[in-house]
């Protein structure tokens, strides 16, 4: 064991001496001692999830699977039971004759999951749900009715209960549940996200999630009148009619007046102007209107989804959902991760419980590729296509956990069938993508004949180099938000996108290395080629004014004055980052170009570039613009380029030195190179003002050449920066 460790060990061993005797509780616990714990559970809550979803995506997998997956191992039937100093019955206890985990905790999973429909009613396409709601529907409703039929079923063969008992009809309804968002990324990974099947698939998501709302609320209403009738026996069926009907009539009720006053609604909210206040109080309408719909006998959820598929309408659905993202990012994965507690893993041991889920997830699974896939062999689909829509239909993800935590809450479902519900919901995310992926890859055509896509145009506009493209979109992207546009940018994988709205124009913007691609409807191209046409005007203006000021001659006239100010800020830290391999104590090379090449080359051969080619392009590239050959025999060739992956460090010396087109036209005997990664943020302009400001000292020339070997070079700069600070 290393002295780092040993000391970090009795560190911490200290720690906890030192601050046991504060957790010592005599008694009963008073608020500020349970909100210390639901302090210190959040704070392990977040690592773990981040940790599990951070593994699941190493492998290609969602990091809902993850975040589970670990809120079962730190859980109380696991690791959260475990004594620890200040927590004598775990983190996590089971709490004995109750539920599994605190109220306080359970509470925050609630505001989590109502966060996480809210988001998912604000992501709902209906545009999109409207153009195909034909094929939709059809589509959805027979995928609804076959799951629920046969979750339903697979419950009596689990329960020995009939059919329309309470808790079957309640594992109707979690194998309703469909995850689009699963089979949406690996649409958008292999590009079919446009396409029939594509299309199709998110079409029906939105009629299978609208559907599986109201059986939801229905189901709820009238388990609670055959829980309250003895299960069956002389139940008022006129109640349960009433009940039903009512569900329905609260949910269509306040979704037609979202529908209507959409507009409204968010014309209200932009009197906060702030875009950041306009999303929290839009997620205070969420909040509102969850515990109406509570109230009414409802879900929470239900409220939660229908404000936000009300507000995914208005034009502020996009600035929403980029402003509460944080708020996502936070709460949502407490939600995994508790529902992953609530699973009793002893429940595991038993094989009729294995055998159970395995029934109930092999028929959920069959239901959706029947159930989804049948009807679409009727509508212009081929057998391939038909797989592709069942497939892609069949992960449950977050919705299934979120119905079965309601499950577990209100009594309906036990341990045993909360952990089928958990063994469903892991298998029906696990197995679908690579299915899915598979059936995609082979590129054939999904439908008997050629189907027309969506009715919305591309535009395309290509640009000399990636810089331009990126000045173009940013100078367009401007000048929609000075008329009153809003933006939300999104990361798609290879490039960014970013979509715009105001009232009832939408335009998706693609922004590629060399190309921007806008894709709007038909009525909208006049607008997007004249709004490009003027940005690209104002950037030619704006070139224009710069070239008198930005001529290389002038600059490096310019420069020869420039000195570091004894202020300069040097970080020694820097140098510390720097690889002895990636030291030369005399370059080989008796040119400029060969000497970029030599350098690139030790960078390389040190295992830190991404790409060679682009590194040494990038590097010539700006020596092209600009000599980098300062004065007094200093070199500072750099260059920013995706071929690495974060700062790289070269340097080269050499005795005689090499005409370099220094300012001072004399020849140059020292050489530091950088790389930066493009595309993020990296202290590289940081680095060369500290590189400079050492390099500008008296006598450091000849400390450098004094130098034998690369250590001594690397203590030399880390030395001078340290005492320059």
């Amino acid at each position: 064991m290393n002295t780092n460790r040993k000391k970090i060990i009795l560190l911490i061993s200290f720690f906890l001496i030192l601050v046991t005797p504060a957790f010592a509780n005599g008694g009963e616990e008073s608020l500020t001692e349970k909100m210390t714990e639901l302090v210190f559970e959040i704070g392990v809550i977040l690592f773990a999830a981040r940790l599990g979803g951070a593994i699941m995506k190493k492998f290609n997998m969602p990091s809902v699977l993850g975040e589970l997956l670990m809120g079962i191992v730190i859980g109380p039937y696991l690791l959260g039971g475990i004594p620890l100093p200040g927590f004598h019955n775990g983190l996590f206890p089971l709490l004995a004759g109750s539920f599994p985990v605190s109220p306080e905790l359970y509470g925050i999973a609630t505001i989590a999951s109502i966060i996480l429909l809210f988001h998912s009613g604000l992501e709902t396409d209906l545009a999109l749900f409207l153009q195909f709601s034909v094929k939709g529907a059809i589509i959805g409703i027979t995928g609804v009715i076959v799951s629920f039929v046969s979750g339903a079923w697979a419950g009596s063969l689990i329960t020995g209960q009939s059919m329309f008992a309470p808790v079957n009809l309640f594992m109707g309804v979690l194998s309703i549940a469909t995850s689009v968002g699963i089979t949406a990324r690996i649409l958008s990974e292999q590009r079919k996200m446009d396409s029939p099947e594509g299309v199709t698939i998110l079409a029906a998501a939105v009629i299978d999630d609208v559907l599986g709302i109201i059986i939801l609320a229905v189901i709820l209403g009238i388990i609670s009148v055959l829980t309250g009738s003895g299960g069956g026996v002389g139940v008022d069926w006129g109640a349960i009619v009433f009940i039903a009907v009512k569900a329905v009539a609260v949910w269509l009720g306040f979704t037609a007046v979202g529908m209507i006053y959409a507009r409204k609604i968010g014309n209200s909210l932009k009197i906060f102007r702030s875009e950041t206040s306009i999303a929290i109080m839009s997620l205070g309408l969420a909040l509102l209107l969850s515990g109406i719909f509570e109230k009414a006998g409802l879900a929470m959820i239900i409220g939660a989804y229908v404000m936000g598929l009300s507000l995914s309408r208005t034009d502020l659905s996009f600035v929403i959902q980029e402003k509460i993202h944080p708020l996502h990012e936070f709460f949502v994965p407490i939600f995994f991760c508790v529902m992953g507690m609530l699973v009793n893993v002893n429940e595991f041991l038993d094989p009729k419980v294995v055998i159970a889920g395995l029934l109930f997830s092999v028929l959920g699974i069959l239901a959706k590729i029947i159930g989804c896939g049948a009807p679409s062999l009727f509508l212009n689909f081929n057998m391939r296509g038909a797989l592709r829509i069942g497939v892609g239909m069949v992960p449950r993800g977050e919705v299934a956990l979120i119905i079965a935590g309601i499950g577990i809450a209100n009594g309906i479902l036990d341990d045993s069938l909360f952990g089928v519900a958990i063994f469903m919901t892991l298998l029906t995310t696990l197995i679908p993508p690579p299915l899915l992926t598979a059936l995609l890859k082979n590129g054939k055509l999904g439908t008997r004949t050629e189907m027309k896509g969506s009715n919305t145009i591309s535009t395309l506009f290509d640009f000399p180099s990636h810089e331009m493209t990126q000045m173009a979109i940013t100078k367009v992207i401007n000048a929609l938000k000075e008329e009153g546009f809003y933006v939300h940018e999104l990361g798609m994988g290879d490039h960014l996108v970013n979509q715009v709205r105001k009232d009832d124009v939408f335009l998706t913007f693609h922004e590629y290395i060399k190309k921007m691609e806008i894709v709007s409807d038909p009525a909208d191209v006049h607008y997007v080629k004249s709004l490009v046409y003027e940005s690209l005007l104002g950037i030619n203006d704006t070139i224009n004014n710069l070239k008198d000021m930005a001529k290389p001659e002038q600059l490096k006239a310019g420069m020869k004055n420039l000195a570091p100010d004894q202020n300069s800020r040097i970080q020694e830290d820097y140098f510390k980052t720097i690889d002895e391999s990636c030291i030369s104590m005399e370059l080989k090379a008796t040119g400029k170009n060969a000497v970029l090449e030599e350098m690139v080359a030790m960078v390389n051969k040190a295992g830190l570039l991404k790409d060679y080619d682009k590194c040494l392009q990038a590097v010539k590239d700006r020596e092209a613009s600009m000599s980098t050959g300062m004065q007094n025999g200093i070199a500072i060739p750099h260059g920013k380029t995706d071929g690495v992956e974060k700062l790289v460090i070269a340097i080269g010396l050499k005795q005689d030195g090499i005409d370099f087109q220094s300012l001072d036209d004399k020849d140059t005997r020292i050489f530091i190179m950088t790389l930066s990664p493009k595309s993020a943020a990296g202290p590289h302009i940081q680095f060369l003002s500290s590189v400079s400001a050492i390099l500008s000292k008296s006598g450091i020339i000849d400390e450098i050449f004094k130098c034998r070997t690369p250590s001594e070079l690397k203590d030399l700069l880390i030395n001078e920066a340290h005492e320059s600070k």
